[in-house]
Order: structure tokens, then sequence, then C-alpha cells
């Protein structure tokens, strides 16, 4: 019998109803809205300011990754199991996982193993809708845009060959990338280019993850950028009066959603945008809740260190006032391999020299973390295929970096298997040395900010940028968004924005392509490389994998 697959752990375990849950967080049970026995929305009202001062925050990274992840999320699972194991109080929070990737190629995003969230078949597919309500209010925002240019008594007069809203569906579909609307005939609008984003990727979905209220969420909503007039006016969602509307399709999406782990422990999911494009984590409103409900909490970020943490740091963080207590850099000896030159089918083979090779990607992420003021804790997420030899080289590298390297067995042993790494998290929360300080201050020009990034966390020489994106940093400024932050676009199999320069490149430049920006969300968006905003689905999807029986019961989702 080999080791079982994640649905069956998470089938054969038995759920505690969400009252419980919601019984050791010290919620009264008519605080919570019940969705089923096993899920839950959560008030806003139960946040509070004064205990989110006392509490611990603590955020997972990784290295920069192999295509199939290194396990950030199931080790912020397993932390969260093995803290509660030692005496304290923790919660985990993290996003909502996409459609797209469930029946693409990376699965979903419910951890693994024994260190998951449950229930699982419903946290990776419809959820409790959130998803569903952003798609409906990103969409009710394209559709007002397009009725509006169809009305000849329009005041606002768009030019549609300058909108930049799209549609968005949560699905891996390429057929919608580029699309023409408003064929048939003047009764069905006016025809114009068009495409479709993945719902992770829509503007909505980052409001949501930023918003702090209810009204605070309105505003964001109304501040959505959507192009110009004829006689080059900007254009925004609250121009078409379509703020108040999209907030009421929002109505329950932003309440964080409870639920808990194959231990029982309470688990917050609440928002799901990609690292890659977006900031990559979950929302403001979540983290706060789980900072007011716990003793500790564990979040993580999306994709390497240079993508998801900085991100975290220098955008969530900032904007929300979070200040995390301490950093878990995951790593997996597979990674480590593959940044040494080892091919996809020589990851499981051990070999200390390209793990000593590919140990300088994994020292950069290190040093970068130094730079925030956070002396990270090395999570080796083991694997079978690691050697006593690889595992004792990365402690002792890490070591000499004065970085303290734990190997990490919530895959096999659930919290068990996490206590030394919970307890080396506590030392380092309790040392008091970590002080997080941003990279950048927001007022810097963009070009610095960039820079800065490209500089100091890529490790790049300088940054080069096209006529493109040269046009769209004045209009940028034109429209008075100097001091947002950065949110950086670009491949997560590199520090650079070249995904074969594996390990730690140097010599290279950094490129932005263009630029987007996010007036709603708060920050600029520069692209680097030929970035995805509606990935396709591999040869053979994950989806033909899958079945449910007479019964309901789900195989092949992982």
């Amino acid at each position: 019998m080999g080791f079982p697959s994640d649905i069956e752990i998470a089938q054969k375990n038995v759920m505690k109803h969400i009252t419980k849950i919601s019984s050791y967080l010290n919620i009264n049970e008519d605080d919570i809205e019940m969705y089923g026995k096993y899920k839950a929305k959560l008030p806003l009202s139960l946040i509070n300011n004064n205990n989110i001062e006392k509490s611990n925050l603590v955020l997972v990274t990784a290295l920069t990754p192999t295509p199939a992840g290194e396990g950030k999320t199931t080790t912020s699972i397993g932390l969260t199991e093995g803290l509660n194991k030692i005496g304290k109080k923790a919660t985990v929070v993290l996003r909502e996982p996409s459609l797209g990737p469930v029946f693409g190629i990376k699965g979903g995003a419910a951890g693994g193993g024994y260190a998951q969230v449950v229930p699982m078949e419903d946290i990776n597919l419809h959820f409790t809708g959130d998803f569903s309500a952003i798609e409906k209010a990103n969409n009710l925002l394209a559709a007002l845009i397009d009725n509006n240019i169809q009305n000849k008594n329009s005041t606002l007069n768009i030019d549609p060959r300058t909108i930049v809203w799209k549609r968005v569906m949560d699905m891996n579909d390429r057929a919608l990338r580029e699309i023409v609307i408003g064929l048939g005939g003047t009764g069905n609008g006016v025809p114009r280019q068009d495409g479709f984003n993945i719902t992770p990727a829509s503007e909505v979905m980052a409001i949501l993850c930023m918003s702090e209220s209810f009204s605070d969420l309105k505003t964001k909503l109304g501040n959505i950028f959507i192009g110009f007039s004829f006689d080059k006016k900007p254009i925004y969602a609250r121009d078409l009066k379509a703020e108040n509307a999209m907030a009421i399709l929002l109505k329950d999406a932003i309440k964080p959603n409870l639920v808990q782990t194959l231990e029982g422990n309470p688990a917050i999911i609440h928002g799901g945008p990609f690292a890659n494009i977006a900031q990559g984590t979950n929302s403001i409103l979540a983290t706060k809740m789980g900072l007011s409900l716990s003793e500790y909490v564990i979040t993580e970020a999306g994709f390497g260190a240079d993508l998801g943490a900085e991100k975290f740091l220098d955008i969530k963080c900032v904007s929300g006032g979070l200040k995390p207590k301490a950093l878990v850099l995951v790593a997996t000896i597979r990674a480590l391999r593959h940044h040494g030159g080892a091919t996809k089918e020589q990851y499981n083979d051990a070999n200390l020299e390209r793990v000593e090779k590919g140990f300088a990607n994994l020292e950069k992420h290190i040093e970068n973390c130094k730079k925030f003021g956070l002396n990270p804790v090395v999570a080796i997420n083991a694997f079978p295929s690691d050697s006593d030899a690889e595992v004792k080289l990365i402690q002792e590298k890490c070591a000499k970096l004065n970085v303290k390297a734990v190997v990490a067995e919530g895959f096999a042993k659930g919290g068990d298997g996490m206590i030394n790494l919970a307890k080396a998290v506590v030392t380092e929360v309790e040392t008091g040395k970590n002080n997080f300080k941003p990279l950048y201050d927001w007022n810097l020009p963009i070009k610095e900010k960039i820079e800065k990034i490209a500089k100091e966390i890529y490790g790049a020489d300088g940054v080069e940028y096209s006529k493109k994106a040269l046009i769209d940093l004045r209009k940028i400024e034109a429209l008075g968004m100097q001091s947002l932050p950065i949110c950086m676009a670009k491949t997560q199999k590199s520090f650079s924005d070249n995904e074969a320069l594996i390990g730690r490149p140097t010599g290279f430049m950094v490129n932005v392509r263009e630029f987007e920006f996010a007036a709603g969300a708060g920050f600029i968006i520069p692209i680097l490389g030929n970035m995805m905003r509606m990935p396709g689905l591999p040869a053979i999807p994950a989806s033909e994998g899958m079945d449910i029986d007479d019964n309901g019961k789900i195989s092949g989702l992982s």
C-alpha cells in the first residue's frame, strides 16, 4: 500500500461541527453565519484592533519554486497544527483556490497529506461562492460599460478603443483571451475588441483583499479606472454609478470564511489573487480577523519570496498596518537540486553537489528577508528522496547565515511532524529581535521604487523600459498615481524576468514591457515579459482524472 492521496486522507477525516471551531476562538454561535455543518462566514464586527496588537503574525514564503510548488500551504497548515500541539492558540489564514488550476495542472490549494484544511472538496470547488460573487461584480461593470457606449444619450462619451476593463471567468480558457464582442447588428451593442481574464486576476479580487471595511470596499470599487472619453478625460467606475451595485454583489463575499484543519484547528480562508500578476495573499480583513481571535496567525504568500512575500510586506502590510513577527522560508531539496542544474527527471536523485550549487537561490532569499528586518526560519519540507547528507548540508549552510533550518514533516505526520518548526518559530518571535520595515517608501518616484525591487530583491543590474512602458508611465503620472506601491508582474520561475535563469542569476537587466495599474486596489503593475492573465489547460488536464459516484463521493481531486 502506497501513501494515500490527499482526497483519501481528507475523506477519512472526521470533521468537527463548525460551532466547535468557532467556540475554540471564543465566538458565540449566534455570531457566525453557517454554510452547512462545516463552513461559516465571520462578521467583520469580530475584528478587534486591541487584540491585533497583541497577536503574532507569521508569514510563510518559499525559495524560487519548481512548477509543482514547494509546499507553502502544507507547511502553513502543518505549522498551525504544531503550534496548537505545543499549547499556542494558532489559526491558519489562507487564500481560496481557483478552479482554473484545480482542473488544470497545479491541482487544489488546500494543503497536502496530513496537513490539509477541510472540507477539502468544498474549499477547492465553489466553497461559499466568493469567487462567483467577484466574477458577477466584475462582469456587471463590464455590462454597464457596454450599455453606456450603446446609449446615445450618455454624457460620458467613452472611447471604446481605450477601455481596459475585461470580463472574467474562473476557468483556464485560452480561447477567451482575445475576442470581439457586440457583433450581430445594432441591437447587440457596439463591436469592439475585448477579452477575459481568470477571476483571481480581476481587480475586484485585488480590491476585496485590500479593503478594510464595507465603505472602503465601495470607495475602491468606485476608483476602478475604465478608460478615457473621446476628449481624453479619465473614466472611473464611479462615473457609471457602478460601485454600490457591485458592492451589493459582494455583501457576503467580503466576510472571511471559517473552516478547520484535519486536526480540528481553526482555518480562515478568504480571497485568492495570484502572486505573479497580483498581490498573491489573502485579504487584509481575514488576516486581521485571525489576529483578533488567536495568539498566532500563520499565513502564506504565493510563489517565491521575491514575488508573494515582497508584495505581502511592501503592499499589504504597509496598507493594512500589519507587522509580521517571524517569517518561515520553505525549501525543498528537490528545488535545490533543480537550481543546481537537475532536470525534472533528476529531481528525486540525491546529489550533494547539485544541492550545494542550488543553495545560492535559498541564500539570496534569506538575504532578502533580512532586508525587511526579518530573520527567517528555514523549513525543509521533507520528501522521501531527501538524503541525510543533503539535509545536514543545508542546516550547516543556514547556520553560517545565523538562520535555523528545521526539517518539516507535516505532509507525512501532521502536527507531530511540525513541533520542532513550531518551537523554532516561537523562539524567533520571543527573541523580539525581528523589526519589520518595508523595502521602499511609497512616495518615492515610480522608477526608483521599481529599481529598488529589481536591484535589491532580484539582484538585477538595472531596469530597461520599452517605448510603450514609458508612454504608460507618463499616463500613470498624469493620472496622479505616483505614490502607489509597485506590484511586479513577472515569472515565478526565476529571480529575473527570464524563467530559464535558475539559481541566483547575476549580470542581467529587468525589462518592463508595459504598465497596468489598479487605481481601485491601489497599486501600479509593471509587466515584465509576457504575463498571462488567462491561462490555458495542459494537454492532459487534471479534470480527466476526476470522477464522482452515485453517492456524491469525489475522486481524483488533489
